[in-house]
């Protein structure tokens, strides 16, 4: 009889397992959905200099595998003026992402097509990073310091901001600044008007010399783009 219960358990356990494999395990054994397509960055650059494009598309693809999702060709969404894959030529962020659908680590949609993300805010519980955590900002009770600035170098509808890419993520000028947007779509005090809502557009930082001073810390978002 007792060996008859021990191998029902073990029958369960596996059972269990199985139904589990279909998820990666983020941080702190969080279940990240094997749909995610998009991410906030849980790590930052005290600089903007995030070694151009191809750099920053290493450190989506390094985080995406982390929580075992490497096997998406990832891309950062950030606008350059003089892109060496592109001919030296502007490139947009908006074209660097593919076209959607892209969902959270949740598996919560995030937007169904380009018009629809450049359209909507941000949203502390939409954008979160590849493990599913929410990114420090100007939500209630949210942990400190503020993280919520992400790097873009982008207007509005994703495309090139002109002097506000910091020499195309290669710069760490003090006298040179960075487009950003809010992920949590707040701004000083919970607001959520004008520009503060934008997630990709709501002002530039302090410098690309440091990226910390008025509430960012050097991340960016990452779509998989196929």
């Amino acid at each position: 009889m007792k060996q008859h219960i021990i191998l029902l358990a073990a029958v369960a356990a596996l059972v269990l397992a199985r139904g589990d494999s279909n998820q990666s395990i983020g941080a702190e054994g969080t279940r990240v959905s094997p749909d995610m397509s998009f991410f906030v960055t849980s790590t930052g650059s005290k600089t903007a200099n995030l070694g151009g494009l191809r750099g920053a598309d290493q450190i989506c693809q390094k985080l995406a595998s982390a929580v075992g999702l490497g096997d998406k060709s990832w891309h950062a969404y950030l606008s350059a003026e003089r892109d060496p894959d592109n001919g030296n030529k502007p490139t947009d962020a908006r074209s660097r992402i593919g076209t959607g659908p892209w969902s959270n680590a949740k598996g919560v949609v995030v937007a169904k097509s380009l018009d629809e993300l450049h359209a909507r805010k941000g949203d502390v519980d939409v954008f979160l990073d590849e493990r599913g955590q929410r990114v420090p900002g100007n939500w209630p009770d949210s942990p400190k310091p503020n993280a919520h600035d992400i790097l873009t170098g982008s207007t509005a509808d994703g495309r090139v901001m002109a002097g506000k890419t910091c020499n195309d993520w290669t710069s760490a000028a003090s006298d040179q600044q960075a487009q950003v947007g809010h992920s949590d779509g707040l701004g000083p005090g919970g607001n959520s008007s004008g520009r503060y809502a934008s997630w990709n557009s709501s002002h530039e930082n302090g410098s690309c010399g440091d990226t910390a001073p008025r509430g960012g810390a050097g991340r960016i978002y990452c779509f998989a783009a196929k």
